[in-house]
């Protein structure tokens, strides 16, 4: 009950006339930059961040929950009309929905993704709304070990699964972790790595930081990589399903947000877990096994439910423990930080109205989203034929606009001009950026619960071990280290201990789910690879 009324409380926040306004307002915003090439929800919530600033709290968080859903939505959207996902989330989604477009099936594609983001955005949120009072009330009876462990094991988690190895996901957040140290020492008052900078004793901007890692970095390495010849649109009528779509649709959307949410809500999770998994399920399970590959509607609807219903998971740790588990989610974190709001435990009972009229207008969102977006499907499909100059110039010149807006200091533009030489680097080299944001944000908070467990049991490091949920907390961040090698060891004994002859014709025959799961990560990986060969040049 207190559930259900808190959440009546939001709702009446977030439907008066402003707050509204500001739903709807960014619902618009968040598609309409989130559907342009490569531009993913994560660039397009750092990107439109400063855009928020004038406003009151309230009114900017009903704001990003328009953005952030939005800008999920217009990755589907480049995704079956360009094969180009905004991020790996949606590289799933453009496996059988660009086939259905280059079938004469664009508008069932877009239908069923945009329906099935509805479908599993809702039901995720009212998880959301039920969930995240649990968390609370367990994360409350936590002390400053276990949440130490929990948020140690929450970097490491992350960073283990990301980019094409782990050393590079480890060294990008060795560099988070050394920006977040830029600053004022908060029990020496002394200052740390700031070369003699007046401007740099307070640390950077956490605004800044994500603008030029991500916008101002991807930006760069698109301008360093970009094509000559124009992209082929795919044209689009008004969105619309027949009743043999909807009967092949309903099922995959509820069985893709029971994948999504789960893994959304987990450290480790986040979303192409979650889509995979729902893409492998519906080849297996379907009646028309003969159309995967060749644009079956199964294919999109979902794995792109199960995409946003994970959006709706991300939520879950970001509020009730203020731990951000994706790139998006992390840069919600900072905009919560720059209005010196702390996610955590203490979130729902010091800003109680704030987050419930989050958590409403999230449902409001979703739902403009879904009639807001079906009749402007075509004009997002026009604004696909920016000449991409022009959109890279464009978003160098928000992001240094919104940089400046922060604090109105030049000084803030040379920091973005190097983090985001910065960000162009990692992307040179394969480092994953989600590490060096997780590491920038929560390294001042993992000192901070270091410094309070150790004052706490007089200077002795047994202190970190002082609670159960620690003790098996780092149990499992031990597992998650040491599981590479013994899986290493294993399959090496294993390969000594088989006969030649077993080794060399053993899973030709094989087949069921192993054979379809692998079947099913060829064919990410093929797409994928085709994808991203558009930002490579021509000869």
């Amino acid at each position: 009950m207190d559930v259900w009324s808190s959440l009546m409380d939001g709702f009446a926040t977030a439907l008066t006339p402003m707050n509204f306004l500001y739903a709807v307002i960014g619902v618009i915003l968040g598609t309409a930059v989130g559907v342009l090439p490569g531009l993913g929800p994560a660039m397009t919530v750092a990107l439109l961040l400063p855009v928020t600033y004038a406003l009151e709290p309230t009114s900017a968080f009903i704001m990003f929950a328009g953005i952030y859903y939005g800008g999920m939505y217009g990755g589907s959207t480049t995704s079956i009309l360009l094969n180009t996902p905004g991020e790996s989330s949606s590289v799933v989604t453009a496996i059988e929905g660009n086939k259905m477009a280059k079938a004469g099936r664009a508008a069932q594609a877009l239908a069923t993704a945009a329906i099935g983001s509805f479908v599993a955005g809702t039901i995720g949120t009212a998880l959301l709304a039920v969930c995240a009072p649990i968390v609370v009330k367990f994360a409350v009876s936590l002390g400053a070990p276990s949440y130490f462990a929990i948020m140690v094991l929450a970097l490491l988690a992350v960073t283990a699964v990301l980019g094409s190895s782990r050393l590079r996901g480890f060294a990008s957040l060795g560099l988070g972790l050394a920006i977040g140290l830029v600053g004022m020492d908060s029990v020496t008052g002394q200052r740390r790595l700031t070369f003699g900078q007046p401007l740099l004793a307070d640390g950077l901007d956490i605004v800044v930081v994500a603008v030029a890692i991500f916008a101002v970095g991807e930006a760069l390495w698109v301008a360093a990589h970009l094509r000559r010849t124009p992209m082929h649109i795919i044209p689009v009528g008004q969105p619309w399903m027949g009743k043999k779509d909807w009967q092949r649709s309903w099922k995959p959307w509820l069985r893709g947000t029971v994948f999504g949410f789960p893994f959304g809500a987990l450290p480790a999770g986040g979303a192409e877990i979650p889509t995979f998994l729902s893409y492998v399920t519906e080849k297996r399970l379907t009646k028309h096994p003969e159309e995967f590959g060749k644009g079956a509607i199964e294919g999109v609807a979902g794995p792109e439910a199960a995409n946003n219903a994970a959006a709706a998971g991300t939520l879950t740790p970001m509020l009730a423990l203020g731990l951000p588990t994706n790139a998006t989610a992390a840069v919600m974190l900072a905009a919560f930080t720059s209005y010196g709001i702390q996610p955590g435990p203490q979130l729902f009972a010091s800003e109680g109205p704030l987050v419930w009229a989050l958590i409403a207008s999230l449902f409001i969102g979703n739902l403009l989203l879904l009639l807001i977006n079906l009749p402007l499907a075509p004009l997002w499909a026009k604004l696909l034929q920016l000449p991409r100059p022009y959109l890279y110039a464009g978003i160098l010149f928000f992001a240094t606009l919104g940089a400046y807006s922060v604090n109105l200091q030049a000084f803030d533009l040379v920091i973005l001009l190097v983090l985001g030489a910065l960000g162009f680097m990692m992307r040179r080299f394969g480092l994953p950026v989600l590490p060096l944001i997780l590491g920038v944000i929560l390294g001042p908070r993992i000192e901070g619960q270091l410094r309070k467990t150790l004052q706490l049991s007089a200077g002795d490091p047994a202190g970190l071990f002082s609670e159960p949920i620690a003790v098996g907390i780092y149990v499992i961040i031990a597992l998650i280290l040491l599981w590479p090698f013994a899986y290493k060891l294993i399959r090496r004994n294993r390969a000594a201990a088989a006969p030649a002859g077993v080794a060399a014709s053993g899973g030709a025959g094989s087949g069921g789910a192993g054979s379809l799961a692998t079947e099913a990560d060829d064919a990410v990986h093929s797409n994928h690879s085709a994808v991203y060969s558009d930002h490579k040049e021509q000869p």
